[in-house]
């Protein structure tokens, strides 16, 4: 018991400014596929951080203050070299009549989880259009119908008939002033305004963490999705993109071109700007459970491997959380750029994975959900702390964390032994 309250306590005494050094250099350490004095933790909160603070989800969401003291109090708990914010509410959501998501307190039930409500915005035979003028069916079609507070803007003429400059504008621009396109530019507005505080609260959040020495994650950055994805989850909906690839898959395979160009464009763009040295990628429906390899191999996994390795060539790093099973796939993800990119797995086996990936990225995850839910005991979660530590951290690459950023429906106390096993078994 004495050793591991020393090894518990062994960051105890230390500087802020040393803490704060200390953690940043271990990830990026691991990041670059080398071997840090110990394993990284790097810990998202998640829903669970209103568990943590008896709070609701709702109260938490609304309330930025109690938010950020909340994060930093679990943090200060849980001591991990990084920490994921999720400083983040409904505001715009309710502001634009957002169809597309449930929050506490706005759909949902005050204490349940924020969910993605998926339906198929885009019609099958919008293909068309789609690719040839991206940004006119955005504006005028997909907005009014995903959000019921811009509405208005289907009332918009083609936005090409302002290619005519001035002459344009004064054969169409009285429709500005219709009250239905006037409430849907005042409700973006508003949105825009609540994004910007949003931005300062992300901010705020950042800066209190750093002051007590949690450095910001060196894997933020703006969210980036696969072509793939992008076509499946906010516009076709699963079964719309199921039909596509049967019905229509060279429209299909030409609107990924047309994401793809445009994710690019965006991403590369967002991270120079804001001098961010990598971007986030959620992937949704390439896992095994999903498709087909005959389908991976046409329809997702070119299109996303050409998409990572031009942000790699950008100098830029790729943060990817392969969520689901991949453990039939992983032989392709050999084909990326060697210590380029961060791959996070959710349900596969971590130890294939570290098997067949180890020297081409840092791998992050490791720790199931399940087993920090109070159903085992401490000696099981040290045990299997152990032998993640010796065999998916062996010779580095590897940073612990749950696998799926997330601490909703965990013990506290299960928690604290995790990550104080990884303290102990992961020094090199």
């Amino acid at each position: 018991m004495t050793q591991e309250l020393e090894v518990a306590n062994i960051d105890a005494g230390k500087p802020t400014q040393q803490l704060f050094g200390e953690r940043l250099k271990r990830t990026k350490t691991a990041i670059a596929l080398k071997q840090p004095d110990r394993i990284p933790v790097l810990l998202g909160f998640g829903n669970g951080l209103a568990d943590l603070s008896n709070t609701t989800r709702k109260e938490l969401m609304e309330d930025a203050e109690k938010q950020n003291n909340a994060l930093l109090a679990a943090a200060q708990r849980f001591q991990p070299d990084i920490v994921i914010t999720y400083p983040f509410g409904p505001e715009m959501s309710r502001i634009l009549g957002d169809r597309m998501t449930k929050w506490p307190g706005l759909g949902l039930e005050d204490n349940e989880s924020f969910q993605f409500h998926e339906q198929e915005f885009m019609k099958a035979e919008e293909y068309d259009e789609f690719i040839n003028d991206l940004g006119d069916w955005t504006i005028r079609k997909y907005l009014p119908r995903t959000n019921s507070a811009l509405e208005g803007l289907a009332m918009l003429p083609p936005l090409g008939v302002f290619a005519g400059g001035f002459y344009g504008l004064t054969g169409n621009i009285a429709k500005f002033a219709l009250p239905p396109v006037v409430s849907s530019l005042e409700a973006l507005t508003k949105a825009a305004q609540a994004r910007m505080q949003w931005i300062m609260r992300l901010g705020g959040c950042i800066k209190l963490l750093a002051e007590n020495g949690f450095p910001p994650s060196p894997l933020a950055g703006p969210l980036v999705h696969a072509p793939f994805d992008f076509m499946a989850n906010t516009l076709r909906g699963m079964r719309g993109i199921f039909l596509d690839m049967r019905r229509c898959p060279e429209k299909l395979l030409a609107a990924e071109e047309r994401i793809l160009r445009l994710e690019l464009d965006q991403s590369i763009a967002n991270c120079k700007a804001f001098n961010l040295t990598s971007i986030m990628m959620f992937l949704h429906r390439g896992s095994d459970g999903f498709i087909s390899i005959r389908d991976f191999e046409k329809f997702y996994w070119p299109q996303l491997k050409r998409q990572i390795i031009a942000i790699c060539d950008a100098g830029i790093v790729p943060f990817v959380f392969w969520e689901g099973c991949w453990d039939q796939r992983l032989h392709y993800l050999t084909e990326l750029p060697k210590g380029k990119t961060v791959g996070a797995f959710q349900e596969s086996d971590i130890f294939k994975v570290k098997e067949v990936l180890g020297d081409t990225m840092c791998i992050v995850g490791g720790m199931k959900l399940s087993m920090l839910d109070g159903s085992v005991g401490a000696q099981e979660i040290r045990e299997s702390t152990h032998k993640l530590c010796e065999e998916a951290g062996k010779g580095g690459g590897f940073i612990m964390s749950t696998s799926i950023f997330e601490l909703e429906g965990t013990n506290p106390e299960m928690v604290k032994v995790w990550i104080d096993a990884t303290r102990e078994f992961g020094q090199y």
